[in-house]
C-alpha cells in the first residue's frame, strides 16, 4: 500500500534518510532520487532536496554530474588509513590534554565517564556514538589547538558510518567507559605513556570491532540495494 502524505519536519525527514544510510537500509553506493524519497515519505522534493544537501555536507552521499545522488561508498581499506591517522592525532591530543588540561577539567571529565555513575543500558547507538565523539573532543579542545581539533573532528565525520556499530553490543558501551574512565585517571596522574596505552588500544579494538559488524552487516543488507518507494 503507498504510503499516505504526512506532515514531517525538514529534521525529521533529514534524520529519517540519515539513519536509513547507517543502518544500511540504503546501501552504500546506491543512487537515490529526490523523487523516490518524496514518494517514500509523502513529502515534497524541496525538504528533500534540503536534506541531501545537508547530507552531502557531512559526506553520507555524493553528487555525481550528470549521474545524481549516491549514497556514500564503503571502502574498508580507505576507513583504516582514516584509523591509523585518527591514532596519531589521538596522541597528540594527549600530548597536550596532560600537558595543559586542568585538573578540574579532567576531574569533570572522568566523572562522566565513572563506570559506577553508567546510567547503563539506554544510551543507544546514536546516543553513544555522540557521547564517545564528545570525549575524544573534548581531549582534543583540552589541548588548546584548535587545528588538531579540527583535523580530529573531520576524522571523526569520516568514519561515523561504522563507528556507531561498535555501540550496538552492551558489553562494548561498558568497556568504552571503563576505558575512558581510566585514561582519564592516567592524565590526572600526568602519565602520558599510560594513556597512550589504553588510548591506543581503545581505538584498535574499536575499529576491529566496527570493521566486522560493518562486514557482517553488509552482506545481510546487500539484498536491500534498491529503494522500494512504497515499502
Amino acid at each position: 500500500m503507498e504510503k499516505q502524505p504526512t506532515k514531517r519536519s525538514p529534521q525529521n525527514i533529514y534524520a529519517e534518510i540519515r539513519e536509513m544510510i547507517l543502518s544500511f537500509q540504503l546501501y552504500p553506493g546506491s543512487r537515490v532520487t529526490e523523487t523516490q524519497l518524496a514518494e517514500r515519505f509523502g513529502v515534497s522534493r524541496t525538504p528533500i532536496r534540503a536534506a541531501l544537501q545537508r547530507l552531502q555536507s557531512e559526506g553520507y552521499v555524493t553528487v555525481r554530474p550528470k549521474q545524481g545522488c549516491f549514497v556514500r561508498n564503503l571502502d574498508i581499506g580507505v576507513l583504516a588509513e582514516y584509523y591509523q591517522v585518527r591514532v596519531a592525532l589521538e596522541m597528540l591530543s594527549l600530548d597536550r590534554a596532560c600537558t595543559y588540561m586542568s585538573e578540574a577539567a579532567l576531574r569533570e571529565l572522568a566523572r562522566a565517564w565513572d563506570p559506577t555513575r553508567q546510567e547503563g543500558g539506554d544510551e543507544g547507538p546514536e546516543n553513544m556514538e555522540a557521547l564517545d565523539e564528545s570525549f575524544h573532543m573534548a581531549l582534543a579542545e583540552g589541548g588548546g589547538n584548535s587545528v588538531l581539533a579540527h583535523y580530529l573532528d573531520d576524522i571523526n565525520g569520516n568514519i561515523r558510518v561504522i563507528r556507531r556499530l561498535d555501540f550496538t553490543d552492551q558489553a562494548r558501551i561498558n568497556v568504552t567507559f571503563h576505558e575512558h574512565f581510566e585514561i582519564c585517571q592516567h592524565l590526572l596522574r600526568r602519565d602520558v605513556q599510560a594513556a597512550k596505552r589504553t588510548m591506543r588500544a581503545h581505538i584498535k579494538a574499536s575499529e576491529s570491532s566496527a570493521k566486522n559488524l560493518t562486514l557482517t552487516q553488509l552482506a545481510k543488507s546487500r539484498p536491500r540495494v534498491k529503494l522500494d518507494p512504497h515499502a
